[in-house]
């Protein structure tokens, strides 16, 4: 079914266009994504997509930013869930969430961490923040879970690990199914107070 620039108001093409963006991300990954397929998939004039983000680069940094903000979401809402719960469990639930949501989307994940797109220590204005409160999270849940580490060695450990799960489940080498029991069993031996 079709879709007609005619049918947007000026503030809903920008929904549009991401909308029509997440699909193809999802299909097909971000290396061959282009504005004009965007604006072909959301009904738009080919230029249409231009006036909101210039050119490819552009989009994907959309893209990244808005990914990295679900991201972040998915694993606050976690941490809400887990609202009262000891640090082991609180731990866990950010490491499923972080783990689920790459696996539920990894295609958004991988434009998160692209280094050519987010490029290390350069955030985007948009991303500098998302970036800065998902580490705050990463960093208060865990030193809640492994108290007298300053360096912030177990948060990296922690990081390093689920992020390299999230990876091995998606492309295929461990089960999902995994996912728990190995993040339990790190989060676990980070912790002091069960034997850590």
């Amino acid at each position: 079914m079709s879709r007609s620039s005619s049918s947007y108001h000026h503030g809903d093409l920008v929904t549009a266009l991401e909308t029509a963006a997440f699909e193809l991300l999802a299909e097909q990954g971000h290396a061959a994504l282009s504005l004009r397929e965007v604006a072909r998939r959301a009904g738009v004039s080919h230029n249409a997509p231009y006036h909101h983000f210039g050119d490819r680069t552009a989009l994907l940094h959309h893209l990244a930013e808005a990914a990295m903000g679900r991201l972040l979401a998915a694993q606050q809402q976690a941490l809400e869930r887990a609202e009262g719960a000891d640090a082991v469990e609180r731990a866990v639930a950010l490491g499923l969430a972080y783990t689920g949501w790459a696996v539920a989307n990894p295609n958004a994940f991988a434009v998160v961490f692209d280094p050519a797109v987010c490029v290390p220590g350069q955030p985007t204005g948009e991303m500098g923040p998302l970036i800065a409160e998902n580490e705050r999270l990463l960093a208060e849940t865990v030193a809640a879970l492994a108290p007298g580490d300053p360096d912030g060695v177990a948060a990296v450990t922690s990081w390093a690990a689920v992020h390299g799960l999230a990876e091995l489940v998606i492309a295929g080498h461990v089960p999902a199914a995994a996912a728990e029991p190995a993040i339990r069993s790190l989060m676990t031996a980070l912790s002091p107070a069960h034997g850590g």
